[in-house]
């Protein structure tokens, strides 16, 4: 994005402000459905910045500008903002003011002052927040129902109309209308009538059915609104096939359109209704006349715990991965040595091999494929004016997924490509043990991703290091590969994990300008053992692919650690030979050899 671009937009977007008299205006990174990965037509943010990061808030006045991101930007958005008006605000760090902070102090000397929100793109309870902040900090008036993209985004995307697939049975392992019944079960619990799903994978999970309208994630752009009687599918029916239409009806779901669902909640007559003020729209939120119930939707954490079949089609699809990542790994050294090679090309050579895979259907995120200084940056996407050369020497760090129709997957690897530092060696190592660590871990039913985050991070502490994002994050089923509720992460996350919820398992270090390492498997929870004290849980490893022997430095692995690499390799081995003709098979034999004791 050249910075003339966003210069023009900018002052367009001032003589709109101008216009309606709002004097600032706050663009989230999300959509109606508050999803991390949205459509083009929603990706208000990165066309009035330029930042394309998943996560992040601009912020426009008549005559400055800012953008908030978490650590795992920092270096991208320092790149990408360069010579623009923002300001980079380095969100959770010391000295950085919030969004309302910044704002009271910014049109401090404006006497009425008015922030503008998109009530359709703000959830509710974020826009109650930043009102009330606002209006402490000087009574600044917070306007919600203007979108100034539909006057200043031209040639803005449509939505998008992407065919609507059923999810089946065999992969989904429940019915649709069995789904449905749980969460009317749920709702009676909570003495709620009605509920209103925002979230596109609580939807394609509730309903079985997946699309293709968010780019990696097999979603379509829709509401459910769930009663006790009845359940509506708010979706442009030009999405429907007329075997999906019939399949909804057999499973007594109704079919509106997309742009009905504010009268339908309008027009909804029931005593009262639970809607996820983090999730729903701000407009849509008080569209409803009667008793709004502020509550999670329970739908996240049943979709987080999977069934038989969902865990059995997770190990096939990680086995086809796994093959892939292996013939990839035989490539790799050889062509780098070979000469020609970038982060680029390693990226599409990968996904190509991933291609060739049964049941493939796409990424499930942008490959990160980042040598040397740029593995420092944690979500660094090359592109052909980064693009760096692979040379025989350091480390490149490969974060990387695939769809397929019966799972998702997302694993990283650091390759050493040659010869490494010391410091490279120590920081490989550290990271490692943290991974270790936790994969070991046997742990008490009930506990949460938060208490067991400083397992991942004790040995790199000892040292001094830390890294700002979370450790494990949840994988759908042929779905979303960042799911929640649960998370293993330092901040307070309370959802318990449970047996049945996959996780991954993703310390790292990242070393600015140098290099960074962080090595990656999905994970499944699992009972462990009944004792008199209560349930325990383990975390078996559902990724197939070797890690890296060569940087390890290996008086500093325990024995226990040792021996617990040794079983992954063991098991990675004996799973993917079978399926590998005899030069791969040789490949992983070596790759996986026992460290020993």
């Amino acid at each position: 994005m050249s910075n003339e671009k966003i210069e023009e937009r900018l002052a367009l977007l001032r003589e709109v402000m101008q216009g309606e008299q709002i004097d600032a205006f706050v663009f989230p990174s999300t959509d109606p459905h508050h999803g991390e990965y949205v459509p083009d037509h929603w990706k208000g943010r990165e066309f009035i910045s330029g930042f394309n990061g998943s996560a992040g808030t601009a912020v426009v006045t008549m005559d400055s500008a800012a953008l908030w991101t978490d650590s795992r930007y920092f270096l991208a958005a320092e790149e990408q903002l360069a010579g623009t008006e923002f300001r980079l605000m380095k969100e959770r760090m010391e000295g950085t003011p919030s969004v309302a902070e910044w704002l009271g102090i910014k049109l401090s000397p404006i006497d009425g002052a008015v922030v503008g929100v998109d009530g359709m793109v703000n959830a509710a309870n974020e826009v109650a927040a930043l009102g009330a902040e606002l209006r402490r900090r000087g009574g600044i008036v917070l306007r919600t129902n203007f979108d100034p993209l539909a006057v200043v985004w031209r040639n803005r995307p449509p939505l998008p109309l992407n065919p609507v697939e059923i999810q089946p049975l065999e992969y989904a392992g429940e019915e649709c209308r069995s789904k449905l019944e749980r969460v009317r079960r749920k709702l009676l619990e909570a003495g709620a009538c009605g509920l209103l799903v925002s979230a596109l994978d609580d939807i394609c999970w509730t309903l079985n059915l997946r699309g293709s309208d968010v780019h990696c994630n097999p979603v379509f752009v829709a509401y459910l609104l769930v009663t006790q009687k009845t359940a509506t599918l708010f979706v442009d029916r030009r999405k429907l096939t007329d075997k999906v239409e019939s399949y909804l009806r057999a499973e007594g779901v109704w079919v509106d359109d997309y742009a009905h669902l504010a009268g339908a909640l309008r027009a909804y007559d029931e005593y009262n209704m639970q809607m996820d003020g983090a999730e729903t729209a701000f407009t849509l939120f008080n569209s409803v006349g009667c008793q709004r119930i502020n509550r999670p939707s329970p739908i996240p954490v049943m979709k987080a715990v999977k069934n038989r079949a969902e865990i059995a089609g997770f190990e096939r699809a990680m086995a086809r991965d796994g093959v892939a990542l292996v013939k990839f790994l035989r490539w790799l050294k050889p062509a780098v040595e070979a000469g020609g090679q970038t982060e680029m090309s390693a990226d599409r050579k990968l996904t190509a091999l991933r291609a060739e895979q049964d049941r493939y259907r796409g990424l499930s995120f942008d490959t990160i494929a980042g040598y040397q200084a740029h593995g420092a940056i944690v979500h660094y996407e090359a592109t052909p004016e980064t693009d760096a050369a692979l040379k025989p020497e350091g480390l490149l760090l490969l974060d990387s997924g695939a769809q397929y129709a019966d799972g998702t997957t997302d694993v990283t690897r650091t390759i050493a490509l040659g010869p490494l530092t010391e410091e490279q060696r120590r920081v490989y190592t550290l990271v490692l043990k943290g991974n270790i660590q936790l994969a070991m871990l046997k742990f008490p039913k009930g506990a949460s991703g938060t208490q067991l985050d400083a397992l991942a991070r004790k040995d790199l502490w000892r040292e001094g290091l830390n890294y700002m994002h979370g450790t494990g994050h949840g994988v759908g089923a042929y779905l979303n590969v960042h799911e929640g509720p649960h998370q293993i992460r330092m901040e307070w996350n309370p959802t318990p994990l449970v047996a049945g919820m996959t996780v991954t398992d993703e310390p790292g270090i990242y070393v600015a300008g140098r290099f960074g390492v962080r090595i990656e498997n999905t994970m499944i929870v699992e009972h462990y053992k009944s004792t008199d004290f209560g349930d325990f849980l383990q975390m078996k490893p559902l990724t197939l692919c070797p890690i890296d022997t060569e940087p390890i430095v290996r008086p500093m692995l325990t024995r226990e650690e040792r021996q617990w690499l040794d079983g992954y390799h063991r098991n990675v081995y004996n799973s993917l030979a079978p399926m590998l003709d005899e030069e791969d098979r040789q490949w992983l034999a070596k790759a996986t050899e026992p460290l020993g004791d």
